[in-house]
């Protein structure tokens, strides 16, 4: 597989890569960026944090507002940020922000147009874990995934599916039900089809409710955020973790709305929570 390196930049002793690459998954180029930490240069494998970025969102996002850099040179911690949907002109897109191109639900689209190039879940848990592996020192042994609104939907719903291949799971304002919330129902519907039975895969409350299980969740979810009661519900997550007996750490962050500066100031904490996990 060949990787174009696009830039690499030095940050706080370690390195900052933008990588792009042909995908099989996707059948289009796709961008990620990965901060390798200092620990790495002596040759050591180190865990790996995955970052799934929300609806709009590039690698950039977080690549550039996340503040995750310094932590994770001081924890020994590589963190790989991809894109949020496959892109280009021979891509399905909409004209609205919360589908198509930037909006792709971490889902194996499985209807036409979007079936023929909609396959982030493969991607992410397949293709781009071998992708970075070949170029970076990651330890496939020690991962851990975490997100944001969509990519936090992403980090919940593929640890759900994955047992075992993620020893922590976090995230920041997910979209914990989409089956029940309009972001969700519009993105499953067209990627799935009509078929809700086809959308509780996809749903971190659903797989929780039917027999999915990891060990434990943290969650932060500003309290001034405008999507709270429409379309993130995480008292719905709440409920199925008590249920189920799932421990989750659930904090609503006063004041605290649903952008980078809200992900920003709590990066540190999960990136500490993750870390003491993956080193146990």
């Amino acid at each position: 597989m060949s990787l174009d390196t696009l830039s690499v930049t030095r940050s706080f002793g370690g390195t900052v890569h933008v990588v792009r690459h042909d995908s099989l998954a996707t059948g289009t180029p796709m961008t990620f960026s990965v901060f390798v930490p200092p620990q790495a240069e002596s040759g050591a494998t180190c865990p790996v944090v995955w970052y799934l970025s929300g609806l709009t969102c590039t690698h950039a996002n977080v690549t550039e507002k996340g503040e995750y850099r310094r932590a994770c040179a001081e924890l020994g911690l590589i963190f790989v940020a991809p894109d949020t949907s496959p892109r280009g002109d021979e891509v399905p897109d909409d004209p609205a922000y919360d589908f198509g191109q930037g909006a792709g639900f971490y889902v194996d689209a499985t209807q036409a147009p979007y079936d023929a190039h909609y396959r982030m879940e493969r991607y992410i848990v397949e293709e781009l874990p071998e992708i970075v592996a070949s170029a970076f020192p990651i330890d496939r042994d020690r991962q851990a995934i975490t997100g944001h609104s969509m990519g936090g939907h992403g980090a919940l719903t593929l640890a759900l599916r994955h047992p075992g291949r993620y020893r922590s799971v976090s995230a920041f304002a997910p979209i914990v039900a989409p089956s029940q919330v309009p972001w969700g129902e519009k993105a499953l519907g067209a990627y799935l089809g009509p078929d809700r039975a086809a959308w509780r895969r996809h749903d971190a409350v659903a797989l929780i409710e039917d027999g999915a299980r990891v060990p434990e969740i943290l969650v932060d979810q500003g309290g001034a955020d405008t999507f709270l009661e429409r379309e993130l519900r995480p008292d719905l997550l709440e409920a199925a973790c008590r249920e189920a007996g799932i421990p989750l750490t659930l904090r609503l962050q006063q004041g605290y709305d649903h952008s980078y500066y809200f992900i920003s100031t709590f990066m540190e904490d999960h990136l500490r929570w993750h870390a003491a996990r993956l080193t146990a």
